[in-house]
């Protein structure tokens, strides 16, 4: 794993320049952004593999540019804030971004979750979505091979980790899954008690955008006290 393109938003030159060096004693090509409209810019021209954010930057809070950043991409986005709360972390995790690391860090920590973002990005989270099944669920459609939703025909723009999980539950629609099941086979790493706040987040996130709260079907059912599974009935209608 070298070579990738990893972009870089951070205002601040002495932390931006740090995490550079960082990052090309490993190999990889870091590309620098000083606030939002910069970064969309790189994104849009330099397609980069992968974005450490700042939560706060001069023209924008760092969540906010990963909501205009899941418009236009689903590459992984790995927050860099000075902020520990609980609330900044569940803030960034639901606006799209798919890990948290907070100011001062140890390089070794950075640059590890750095490739571990990047291979859960390359690999299929688990065998039980290794093929490029398209399935249809009432109104919605899922599409394996082009890792798109389409409801009513229309895209539908969900994170990578979303979509994962989306099509883990629908590929196995009668199989209910934990919330420390899915942490382990989406983000491929043990899964903390903390951790299943962070798929509550993400859960609560994509059905805000798949589901219509004036209709009585759901596409993903919480079953109170064991987990999480895709409503079987609507498959293929």
């Amino acid at each position: 794993m070298a070579g990738e393109k990893i972009l870089v938003v951070d205002d601040e030159r002495e932390i931006s320049d740090l995490v550079k060096s960082y990052l090309l004693k490993e190999g990889f090509i870091p590309i620098c952004a000083r606030n939002g409209h910069e970064a969309i810019e790189m994104i849009e021209n330099e397609n980069p593999d992968l974005v450490i954010l700042d939560f706060m930057l001069p023209d924008i809070e760092g969540p906010e540019l990963c909501l205009d950043m899941r418009k236009i991409s689903n590459i992984p986005v790995l927050f860099l804030s000075c902020r520990s709360e609980e609330i900044d972390k569940i803030v960034s995790l639901s606006s799209g971004g798919d890990d948290y690391i907070t100011k001062p860090f140890l390089p070794g920590e950075l640059i590890a979750r750095v490739k571990a973002n990047l291979r859960r990005s390359r690999t299929a989270s688990d065998s039980v979505m290794s093929d490029d099944e398209i399935i249809i669920a009432n109104n919605m459609v899922i599409d394996g091979q082009l890792r798109t939703v389409k409801i009513n025909g229309e895209v539908v723009n969900i994170t990578a980790k979303e979509y994962d999980i989306l099509y883990l539950l629908a590929k196995n629609p009668k199989r209910i899954f934990s919330s420390d099941q899915l942490f382990k086979i989406i983000w491929k790493t043990t899964s903390f008690d903390s951790d299943n706040k962070t798929v509550a987040v993400h859960i609560s996130s994509l059905r805000k955008k798949i589901e219509n709260p004036d209709i009585d079907d759901k596409y993903i059912i919480n079953i109170r006290g064991i987990g999480y599974k895709f409503n079987h009935t609507l498959i293929g209608k």
